[in-house]
């Protein structure tokens, strides 16, 4: 997934506000307790990621963006 994907994805699910919050601050602990951000610098996948933000809130992110 590029990343200019991942990004409209993660803002069509939460805004574009909560979004770039949630990538700052929110430490997943599918991505090794790391934010979106971290995850992003240190060269994960940006798919992987996304997984993890599914899983993570399974009920905010709509069936399309899967």
């Amino acid at each position: 997934m590029r990343l200019t994907d991942f990004w409209g994805r993660l803002e069509q699910a939460f805004g574009a506000a909560y979004a770039r919050s949630i990538a700052a601050d929110h430490a997943f602990a599918a991505l090794g307790g790391r934010t979106i951000d971290q995850a992003i610098a240190q060269g994960v996948d940006t798919a992987t990621i996304w997984r993890a933000v599914v899983a993570t809130y399974p009920d905010r992110v709509p069936s399309q963006l899967h």
